[in-house]
């Protein structure tokens, strides 16, 4: 009968436990280095397990709801070796904050399954996920596509651009903002889930498409992912990264993302060496914890001799999904997300993945925000159109120069991608205007009317003023800067 062991180790007063898990796995004669599991305190004892199989070998989902986010603001992505729940946690009720995410895996690692579970996880939990796939929109297809139930799409914004992904930044700090201030309005200093507004996570995906060096936004999407993890976080609004396993300063700059590597919620998928190299100098894993190497198979690697005529070359299992919960309370002990979909390919959509979302319509943006975030959101754009209506053209002065009109700076190219860099890396809250902008126009408008106007009514009265002719989203966003 298959056995499982487990040793409990000690050092001497004084001394911190620290150990190698491939020449651990060699002393106790184990070939394959996914029986064994090994955790520490972070001092001196240590607790090694030894499974006669891969313990990770199976992670069956029984049933979706058991997505749903716990009393603790916790969900259920996995489990770990000894059959534990392994949880990330999406809300902290005691801070009343929401959290920072970050989920790297090399090609194969099984991100993009990780990544559903994510997203049909916060779909079930009410969360309104503003999701942009830049992989052109082929990791998580079924977070948009139409489920089983009806509903059409599982998140309430996705984007497969650049430009859209920066509309999405944009749109998710403008709601930062407006929360900033109606909350302080109510003297409120913590997020109370859903009393009245929902919780809300910017995803991006394959992030380090946005940020590396020589991205065409990288500047700006660096303003924003900063802005909105340092703010977000008691308005409700967390921020989520997941992408390959590289350096950190492909990732707009290690400094960008150390303070949500120590303080949010980071998984390990399987990893390159400079990753890992870069997470031990910076201190990110406690003192004397080595985390064990994913390998891309699982198994027993056997040495077969050439003169071996009855060798069977069988493949091995893969190791897609297994993952460290770095910030977890087991950070050392490999955990596994659940095998979900298909055994084999799909034509179109896995149904089984359709079905992790659940059926409904997912939660979306509260509309206190909506006048003020405009049509990107409004009409779910993408590209190019969604960067111009949340970051308007600035206006021409009559000597034919730029004005500032609250824009970024004019680019060129299409939604795929190919926009030059914005002159400016600034928010459009926060540049000057000049002469005869979009901004003097709205205020002329202001100005000369003593009744309350709704966004639709300026809009009206700007565009017969002779002139250039702007749309919604230019208006509510010049009249959010005159609001600030």
């Amino acid at each position: 009968m298959s056995r499982i062991f487990e040793l409990t180790v000690e050092a001497p007063p004084g001394d911190i436990i620290s150990y190698h898990p491939m020449r651990l796995a060699d002393a106790l004669g184990i070939k394959d280095v996914n029986r064994l599991a090994v955790e520490t305190n972070g001092t001196s004892k240590a607790l090694v397990t030894i499974y006669p199989d891969d313990p990770l070998a199976q992670v069956i989902l029984a049933d979706p709801q058991m997505l749903l986010m716990d009393a603790k603001g916790r969900i259920y992505i996995g489990r770990y070796h000894n059959g534990r729940a392994s949880l990330l946690r999406l809300y902290d009720p005691k801070s009343g904050s929401a959290q920072r995410l970050l989920l790297f895996g090399t090609t194969g690692a099984g991100k993009s399954t990780a990544g559903q579970i994510i997203l049909a996880a916060m779909k079930r939990s009410g969360i309104a996920v503003l999701y942009a796939d830049l992989k052109g929109g082929q990791s998580a297809p079924e977070a948009y596509g139409q489920t089983r139930h009806g509903a059409d799409g599982n998140v309430a914004w996705r984007v497969t651009t650049q430009e859209g992904t920066m509309a999405q930044l944009r749109t998710t700090w403008l709601t930062m903002m407006d929360r900033q201030e109606r909350y302080s309005r109510m003297g409120r200093s913590k997020f109370l889930k859903d009393r009245p507004d929902p919780l809300i996570y910017q995803i991006v995906d394959e992030a380090n498409r946005l940020l590396e060096k020589g991205a065409p936004y990288r500047d700006e999407a660096t303003f924003y992912i900063k802005d909105i993890g340092r703010t977000g976080r008691s308005l409700g609004i967390g921020i989520g990264l997941f992408a390959q396993a590289g350096h950190l300063e492909e990732m707009g700059g290690s400094d960008t993302l150390r303070a949500m590597l120590k303080e949010g919620e980071v998984v390990l998928l399987r990893w390159t060496s400079s990753m890992m190299k870069q997470l031990v100098t910076d201190g990110l894993l406690p003192t004397g914890q080595v985390l064990a190497p994913i390998p891309k198979y699982a198994g027993e690697v056997d040495l077969i001799s050439q003169f071996d005529e009855d060798h069977e070359d069988d493949d091995l299992p893969g190791t897609q999904g297994t993952a460290y919960n770095v910030n977890g309370r087991y950070p050392s002990s490999k955990m596994r997300f659940w095998n979900i979909g298909s055994d084999m390919p799909t034509e179109g959509l896995d149904p089984e993945v359709l079905e992790l979302y659940g059926p409904g319509a997912p939660a979306e943006i509260e509309q206190d925000a909506w006048d003020l975030i405009g049509d990107a959101y409004g009409q779910r754009l993408d590209g190019m159109e969604a960067y111009r209506a949340v970051f308007p053209e600035p206006e021409e002065d009559e000597d034919g120069e730029e004005g500032g009109g609250g824009g970024g700076g004019k680019k060129k190219g299409s939604g795929g991608g190919a926009a030059t860099r914005a002159a400016s890396p600034v928010p459009a809250a926060a540049t000057r205007p000049r002469a005869r902008t979009l901004r003097d126009r709205v205020q002329a408008v202001l100005d000369a009317h003593d009744d309350p106007l709704d966004a639709l009514q300026i809009l009206e009265l700007v565009n017969e003023d002779g002139g250039r002719t702007v749309q919604l989203g230019s208006v509510r966003n010049t009249l959010t800067t005159l609001k600030k």
